[in-house]
C-alpha cells in the first residue's frame, strides 16, 4: 500500500524573519504574502514560529506594542517533521502537540510546512478509491499499536 508523504503536500513557500523582526513587520508580511505563520530564525538557523494565533493570544490580548520583537511572542522550541514522515506522522504529531501549522526541517533547514488545512484538503478531496486507501492506512495503523 502506498503511503502520503509529508514532501508530497508540503507548502515550500515558507516564510522566514530574524528574531528580531518586529510584530507589525511580520504582520506586514504575513498579510502580503497571505500566510498565516512565520520561521523564526537566529543566525538563519530556525528556532521558533509565530503563527496568527500567536497575534490573538499573545500580542493582542496582552496588548503588547507592535514594535515587540518575534522571539518575545514566538512558539518554541520549533516542532518540525522529516520530508519523509507521512501524513499519518504528521496527523499525530499536530494531534499530541496540538498545532495547526508543522514545518517541515531537512538538514536543519525548514524546506516547507504542512498545516491542518492541507491534510484536511488531501483526506477529503479526490476520488473515493483515494479516501479508501487514507482510511485503509488508518485502519493499519490502528492495528499495529
Amino acid at each position: 500500500m502506498n503511503s502520503t508523504f509529508v514532501k508530497d503536500v508540503m507548502n515550500k513557500d515558507v516564510l522566514t524573519l530574524d528574531k528580531s523582526t518586529s510584530v507589525q513587520e511580520a504582520a506586514e508580511h504575513m498579510k502580503k504574502l497571505r500566510i498565516g505563520c512565520v520561521i523564526v530564525t537566529e543566525n538563519k538557523k530556525p528556532i521558533g514560529i509565530i503563527t496568527e494565533r500567536d497575534f490573538v493570544t499573545k500580542i493582542a490580548a496582552d496588548g503588547k506594542p507592535l514594535f515587540t520583537e518575534i522571539k518575545e511572542v514566538m512558539s518554541s522550541p520549533l516542532i518540525t517533521i522529516d520530508p519523509d514522515e507521512t501524513i499519518w506522522e504528521a496527523s499525530e504529531l499536530m494531534k499530541e502537540k496540538t498545532i495547526h501549522k508543522l514545518p517541515v526541517k531537512e538538514n536543519e533547514e525548514i524546506v516547507g510546512i504542512v498545516t491542518t488545512s492541507d491534510i484536511v484538503r488531501i483526506s477529503s478531496g479526490g476520488s473515493d478509491s483515494e479516501m479508501r486507501r487514507i482510511c485503509d492506512q488508518i485502519l493499519l495503523r490502528m492495528k499495529n499499536e
